[in-house]
């Protein structure tokens, strides 16, 4: 899974190593990484979990694990896409010159999968994706994904989250028709206090922004919004639950309370801007073009 090293990848990481699975972090931080390793394993004794190397912001490096992974042969039987980075202040690019947010969020989970995809079929896999309460509104900046004319933070995270989510649907909807037996759904944390809206110097933000200090007041008092704990319940949800029949499509989980930013978690529909299959088949194209990656 991407992102287990902190806040909500981090509880999703040891329930999952809690539960007996054997657990794969790929980080770009590698005392970061092994700090969360230790923690799993204070909480959850005899844990089986290991590190790998991996910046999503470089499609090199995402290239480099799927070769390393695809050499060992292990059939990978759960792959959770959640590391992210959301509305830088400033413009900023990947390693490959995309925009950060749909380089790390969305290209690097697209060309993960790709590298990924026969391991994934040998292990009949579930991919989950994380996706966001932003992206309930918006589209993808079809004109410009990389934002290069003209730059919102908020509107190029939302852009990022809505194409993780119409991949992650087609990919779901390609596996079927292809007989991948790889089953795709997604997940949103709700709001939570995490890392993603403090302050972060490597995307040059200096200070905590005012919309994580109201959600950590009201977390602290049970107000609305989740915790870093409960947020991380619906990709749990996701990666757990029993197959849909075939002919069910695009599942998503989310928190269930009211306006769905915290509570437990539950099967919801999906936010409009990904219940096209034309854009969600855009998408899976342009991917591949941006992503370098090819699929079946």
């Amino acid at each position: 899974m991407t992102g287990g090293s902190d806040g909500i990848g981090l509880g999703i990481a040891t329930r999952l190593a809690a539960a007996g699975a054997e657990v794969v972090l790929p980080v770009r931080s590698r005392a970061k990484g092994e700090a969360a390793v230790a923690g799993i394993r204070r909480a959850a004794p005899g844990a089986r979990v290991e590190l790998r190397e991996l910046d999503l912001g470089s499609l090199a490096s995402v290239a480099a694990l799927g070769e390393e992974l695809r050499a060992e042969g292990a059939p990978v039987h759960l792959l959770v896409n959640n590391a992210g980075v959301m509305t830088p202040p400033t413009r900023q690019t990947t390693a490959d010159g995309h925009e950060l947010q749909l380089g790390t969020n969305h290209l690097g989970h697209v060309a993960l999968v790709a590298h990924l995809l026969p391991l994934l079929r040998a292990g009949r896999a579930r991919v989950v994706s994380q996706v966001s309460v932003a992206a309930a509104r918006g589209g993808v900046h079809w004109e410009d994904p990389d934002w290069e004319r003209t730059y919102s933070g908020m509107l190029a995270y939302r852009s990022s989250k809505i194409a993780l989510g119409l991949f992650g649907l087609e990919l779901d909807r390609r596996s079927r028709a292809g007989g991948w037996g790889v089953t795709s759904v997604l997940s949103h944390p709700g709001v939570a206090p995490t890392s993603l809206l403090a302050a972060r110097p490597e995307v040059d933000r200096s200070t905590d922004t005012p919309q994580v200090r109201v959600i950590r007041w009201l977390s602290r008092r049970g107000w609305l919004v989740g915790t870093p704990e409960s947020a991380g319940l619906p990709a749990l949800l996701a990666a757990t639950t029993p197959t849909a029949p075939a002919a069910q499509d695009g599942r998503m989980f989310g928190p269930g309370g009211p306006g769905r930013v915290g509570g437990p978690p539950e099967e919801q529909s999906l936010y409009r801007p990904l219940t096209s299959e034309d854009d969600a088949a855009r998408v899976w194209d342009l991917s591949q073009r941006l992503a370098g990656v090819a699929f079946p």
